[in-house]
């Protein structure tokens, strides 16, 4: 946030190497030391941009995985097609996944229980109810799939679910 990147960018670029995906980013960033500046080639809204930031170290997430076994009786039945079980965040930003289904469209694009939503289709989730309240609008926009933003241990992600699927 401080060098500028917003979410919804895509970073295409570190230190003039192309990125193939998700993994190859956390590898190539995993492997430079804290603290060293780095630059970062983004496309943001189809426009192509380059920023420079300092790197720095993962915060523990903890929090989010002690969420989710303190509030189990919250449970939501909203979301069965997504294999999801939710509850609310409590203090914290967004919807804690409690539980998820192996068989499930979730556990196929890699969710796990302690996951906090943040957001579905560009819109911040508070409830399990808005989760499926946001997938419900995308879909009668006839949108074909929706952008999550999902904070876990590994970090903070976007994962496209095709609607089909949900």
């Amino acid at each position: 946030m401080k060098a500028g990147i917003q979410a919804g960018d895509v970073i295409a670029t570190v230190d003039d190497k192309i990125v193939a995906d998700a993994r190859d980013l956390a590898r190539k960033i995993g492997g430079i030391a804290p603290g060293t500046t780095v630059k970062l080639g983004i496309i943001r809204n189809g426009a192509e941009k380059t920023v420079s930031l300092t790197l720095g170290e993962l915060p523990n997430q903890r929090e989010a995985r002690a969420d989710a076994k303190q509030q189990p009786e919250h449970k939501s039945s909203n979301e069965p097609r997504l294999g999801l079980s939710l509850t609310p965040g409590g203090s914290e930003p967004g919807v804690v996944v409690a539980e998820v289904d192996p068989s499930g469209p979730a556990a196929d694009f890699g969710f796990k229980a302690g996951d906090v939503i943040l957001e579905v289709g560009g819109q911040t989730v508070a409830t399990p109810a808005e989760v499926g309240k946001a997938l419900g609008k995308a879909r009668d926009d006839g949108k074909r799939s929706v952008l999550m933003r999902v904070k876990s241990e590994q970090g903070t992600r976007f994962v496209a679910i095709p609607l089909s699927r949900a």
